[in-house]
């Protein structure tokens, strides 16, 4: 009985960091998994790096994305997508306006 009693406080610290730590990180882990797992073409995401792009082509067996950024496609690991800003779906068929580097009306021109 004294020994349940003695580790009774580790116990109880067990627990309480579980539910604190381990939980809501196995938590995390799910929900990034499912994220990448609906990754499809048009989706537009941003990367760990920060690069925004469209998804170009989604490759399964090398576990590959190829992402638009403005005409320059790039492949990157699937596990490098950080978020997905809006689903393809949910964009609809809308494309999106890129703009140009140069401004419309410089000082010269006048």
């Amino acid at each position: 009985m004294e020994l349940l009693f003695g580790m009774l406080p580790f116990l109880v610290l067990m627990g309480i960091m579980y539910l604190l730590m381990i939980r809501p990180q196995q938590k995390r882990a799910k929900e990034t998994q499912n994220m990448l797992g609906s990754l499809g073409k048009g989706d537009s995401i941003v990367t760990i790096g920060g690069l925004h792009g469209i998804v170009d082509e989604v490759n399964e067996a090398n576990n590959t994305v190829i992402i638009d950024c403005e005409g320059i496609y790039l492949t990157f690991e699937r596990r490098a997508v950080a978020r997905i800003v809006t689903k393809a779906s949910a964009a609809g068929t809308q494309s999106e306006e890129l703009g140009t580097n140069t401004p419309e009306k410089t000082a010269d021109s006048e």
